[in-house]
């Protein structure tokens, strides 16, 4: 999961970029979420507490504490290195007050959807997520478990638990959502079941059968897809 902020004291602003990047990272299947600001100060509040942002599009002009000193409190107060900073501005004249804080990108208003899609593909290709390991937030911890050491997601009413070999993970979520971020190893057996065909031992058309041993049913509305993506894809 991508965890992105906004900050900028104009509403509209922030409803619209929210819009676009909702937009994008739906139409990419990649799961989000998304944090509004509209100070500085609230924005520095959330990260001395311990919250987590990967990209962070920071308005300049903010009242108080401005998007320069928001980013030179989050580059040298907090050493965070690895959040991608895009700026964004009425005014296009701050490149020397803007090289202390690193940023990634630097948007102009009226911001177009052309340019935060591409702002968000730099970034996330940056950041490298969701190649080879799948975050998910217990708590106040963030945990990050390499996709093949999962062998399936089971949902239980709001609770996910995260079954691998050596144990059990938990967290709160929807499966479906979760589903979507996945790699193509991952298949949707049931409403409560997704499952890493790797550690696929044996199947039938109305179950199947880890390498451990657990047996697991394929619902009837699945089982189409389920024959195509073990027998067919994963030939």
């Amino acid at each position: 999961m991508y965890h992105i902020g906004i900050c900028d004291d104009g509403k509209n602003t922030c409803s619209s970029l929210e819009e676009m990047i909702l937009e994008y990272t739906e139409e990419k299947g990649i799961l989000t979420e998304v944090k509004v600001w509209y100070s500085g100060e609230s924005l520095c509040d959330y990260l001395k507490q311990g919250g987590h942002i990967d990209i962070l599009f920071l308005d300049i002009e903010l009242e108080a504490l401005s998007g320069i000193e928001a980013g030179d409190f989050i580059r040298n107060r907090l050493e965070e290195r690895s959040m991608q900073i895009i700026y964004i501005s009425g005014k296009s004249s701050y490149a020397q007050e803007l090289f202390r804080t690193q940023p990634m990108d630097f948007l102009v208003k009226p911001i177009g959807r052309e340019r935060v899609n591409e702002a968000l593909c730099l970034a996330m290709k940056i950041l490298g997520k969701n190649v080879d390991k799948f975050e998910f937030q217990c708590g106040r911890d963030y945990y990050y478990l390499p996709f093949g050491e999962i062998m399936y997601f089971v949902s239980e009413g709001r609770k996910i638990q995260i079954i691998t070999p050596r144990g059990e993970k938990e967290f709160y979520g929807k499966l479906r959502d979760v589903t979507k971020g996945l790699p193509p190893e991952f298949v949707s057996i049931h409403k409560s079941y997704t499952v890493n065909r790797e550690y696929i031992l044996r199947y039938t058309y109305e179950s199947i059968e880890l390498t451990d041993g657990t047996q697991l049913a394929v619902s009837k509305a699945n089982r189409k897809l389920v024959r195509e993506k073990i027998l067919i894809e994963g030939a």
